[in-house]
């Protein structure tokens, strides 16, 4: 098999496993729910390995010349320019599970109150104290969300120290910096700008898993953006433009519908995130509002009951944020370090390739 033969059979390789990888994200267990802490775990795990894919492809065993002309003199910095925006949204997005987490720290007061028996009026009154904090936290505005004012951005995942400061009524983490003026939502539409798939016989060589890389890149970075709580998303793009005939793209283009619904809905009630163990929160949150609303010892023996269902239901929840938040983060940082060593390795090829010949 001839070098040209063995390029295109490990294209359509690509494609399929970027196919296959989509597929099964868009029919997740019934314990790993679309959006879930979970499904951002196997959605990272795609990434991971559609790019370990992608790169081999593009760098290995190739010479740099070949990507220093055209179209690639066009199409590689194009791609590590979305990169670099990635890795803002890294940055942005791991900021916000710390919010996520202290949403979290709230429910835990909540269940260690009403998680009584019997439940007496003190339990309620400091559970309700607790509910109006998460709902508060909850409903912020992605404007004030949890991010520090700061003018310059932090470019590694290195910590710069977390500090906290009490305001309306609750706290927020705050850690990793991104600029105060910063927006994921412009973020996720310049990614998205200029973004054009390959035609005629470019279609099929290597601006093809180029373009296919940049797709998935940029709905990897737009579904975390929807899902965790992040800085100023009004105008969070519902949609970007992925030709249905390409054969890798069916899967994607439904999961994209899928969540570009739910955002829209989300957006009508100023929710805090899509993320599902979130939106299941608050909904608890708000039926125990109304239960520690009205409750005076002993309480109606139904609606108690019932609480504390939801007080379970809470718990669960509790349960697999406390063991995902963590490692989620984690992984988000192992994304951003992929992404920064990926560039490296294209500027290299870039820089290797325009060398002249001695």
């Amino acid at each position: 098999m001839d070098t040209q033969e063995q390029e295109l059979e490990d294209i359509e390789l690509f494609q399929k496993h970027v196919s296959d990888r989509f597929t099964e994200l868009s029919s997740p267990p019934e314990d790993d729910a679309l959006l879930s802490v979970s499904w951002l775990h196997s959605l990272l795990d795609v990434f991971l390995c559609c790019e370990a894919e992608f790169e081999a492809i593009l760098i290995m065993d190739r010479d740099p010349s070949q990507l220093s002309k055209p179209p690639f003199d066009r199409l590689i910095p194009e791609f590590i320019e979305r990169a670099v925006k990635a890795l803002d949204i890294c940055n942005a997005v791991a900021n916000g599970v710390d919010s996520v987490r202290h949403c979290q720290k709230l429910s835990e007061i909540v269940i260690s109150a009403l998680d009584q028996n019997p439940l007496g009026d003190g339990h309620a009154k400091r559970a309700k104290k607790a509910l109006l904090m998460l709902l508060s936290a909850m409903n912020l505005d992605d404007k004030e969300g949890t991010h520090v004012k700061a003018t310059e951005r932090s470019w590694s995942f290195g910590r710069r120290g977390v500090n906290k400061e009490q305001i309306a009524g609750h706290f927020r983490s705050l850690s990793w910096q991104v600029a105060k003026n910063w927006s994921s939502a412009k973020q996720i539409q310049s990614m998205i700008y200029n973004l054009v798939a390959p035609r005629g016989a470019e279609a099929s060589g290597l601006p093809s898993p180029i373009y296919t890389m940049n797709v998935i890149m940029i709905f990897v970075m737009w579904a975390l953006v929807a899902a965790i709580p992040c800085q100023e998303r009004n105008g969070l793009p519902t949609h970007f433009p992925v030709p249905k005939q390409l054969n890798w793209a069916h899967s994607l283009i439904g999961l994209q519908e899928k969540i570009a619904d739910e955002w829209k809905k989300k957006e009508k009630k100023g929710m805090s995130g899509l993320l599902d163990e979130l939106q299941k929160m608050e909904k608890l949150a708000q039926s125990l509002i109304d239960f520690t609303d009205s409750f005076h010892f002993p309480g109606d023996a139904e609606k108690v009951k019932e609480a504390a269902a939801n007080v379970s239901e809470l718990k669960e929840i509790f349960g697999r944020m406390d063991q995902g938040l963590t490692p989620l983060q984690m992984h988000i940082r192992e994304v951003f370090h992929r992404i920064v060593r990926s560039r490296t390795e294209f500027l290299d090829v870039l820089e290797k390739g325009s060398a002249p010949v001695l």
